[in-house]
């Protein structure tokens, strides 16, 4: 290849990867997400290795893993991360049950949305950490009250994103829909669901990084199990490996629940593939 081809092909690289929306290929999307992990752990290495960091708070790779093997042959990393997992489960799912039809009707339907929004708009706005004292008054210290914090800290949120996607449903489609002689059930179950969905499962991936937060919040206080409460006895020992291994497996669980919400989306969802 002569030097004009070579750059040619490269100002035609240049080009696609600056194009909003362009399609790349696999092999160059994984390339690029194997180079860029691969830099974040060069970075680990270097500074910890290389002594520019104290390894008491930011300890080297080596020793994170061995942390995790450790606690995994003890039974504490599994026992914890099953008590996470549980908890944000059931607190996600009773949000998501209630907030999915009720933000679509906020979005589609204006009385639901008059009798709603003033109240969903400022509860949103409250910091959820500041009601754990109150929910533990109320509730305890149990695996209720943790359940509490995700439904709150994700429920208003739920609502308002739910709305916006519902909202967001072209009226052709509607109009589409009447002038062929639709009734307003079937309206509602075959245009509004179909349309709503592919936003309401985007929706679903996004909140549930927000309920991790959430989890952990609730765990860091009067909790006797889970990924929160493992860093947080880990910090009092000065346990800086095991605070990383309690970070990385909670980032593992939220990359497998993004990845099933994905796959769940394009194996239930087909006209929205190509979104």
């Amino acid at each position: 290849m002569s030097g004009a081809e070579a750059m040619a092909g490269g100002r035609s690289l240049f080009s696609t990867l600056a194009t909003p929306r362009r399609e790349i290929s696999q092999g160059l999307s994984i390339g690029v997400s194997t180079l860029v992990t691969l830099a974040i752990f060069a970075f680990w290495c270097l500074i910890t290795y290389g002594g520019l960091v104290d390894t008491t708070f930011c300890p080297p790779p080596h020793q994170v893993a061995k942390a995790f093997w450790t606690t995994l042959m003890d039974g504490s990393l599994l026992r914890n991360a099953w008590s996470s997992l549980v908890v944000i489960n059931l607190g996600f799912f009773l949000s998501s049950i209630i907030a999915i039809p009720l933000g679509i009707m906020m979005g589609s339907f204006r009385v639901v949305q008059a009798a709603l929004e003033p109240v969903v708009n400022f509860t949103r706005y409250l910091p959820v950490t500041s009601m754990i004292p109150l929910l533990i008054l109320w509730i305890g210290i149990g695996i209720e009250e943790k359940i509490a914090v995700i439904f709150i800290g994700t429920f208003f949120q739920q609502l308002v994103m739910f709305a916006d996607v519902s909202a967001q449903v072209p009226n052709e489609l509607f109009n589409a829909a009447y002038t062929l002689g639709a009734k307003k059930r079937q309206i509602v179950m075959r245009v509004l669901l179909p349309a709503t969905l592919p936003g309401v499962i985007d929706t679903l991936r996004v909140t549930m990084g927000w309920a991790w937060t959430y989890l952990v919040v609730a765990e860091l206080v009067a909790s006797s199990s889970g990924l929160g409460y493992m860093s947080m006895q880990a910090m009092r020992g000065l346990h800086a490996d095991v605070i990383f291994v309690a970070i990385l497996v909670i980032g593992f669980l939220g990359l497998v629940t993004d990845e099933i919400f994905k796959r769940l989306k394009h194996a239930l969802l087909p006209w929205a593939r190509s979104r």
